[in-house]
């Protein structure tokens, strides 16, 4: 894990809260994303990252408060995008 010294809590924290929260085997990033739903040839144009006119899994937020109180800090907000 390599957090280029951002880190807010330790660097073990974080592995474990990954490890509890997170499957990282092919099939459970598979489901996690929800790869197999039919969505690229929506991000074939203007690219698959920061995209707040798509539901893209990658993009969704919602484990931070969840991930931020177990590893006792406050969530940082979020700015949007002034592309969108």
């Amino acid at each position: 894990m390599d957090t280029a010294g951002t880190e807010r809590v330790p660097i073990a924290t974080i592995e474990k809260l990954i490890d509890e929260y997170f499957d990282l085997t092919p099939v459970g990033i598979i489901k996690q994303l929800d790869l197999r739903r039919p969505i690229y040839k929506q991000t074939a144009v203007y690219g698959h990252f920061g995209r707040s006119d798509l539901d893209l899994p990658w993009e969704r937020t919602d484990k931070a408060a969840q991930l931020a109180e177990e590893a006792g800090v406050q969530r940082l907000q979020v700015m949007e995008s002034q592309d969108a």
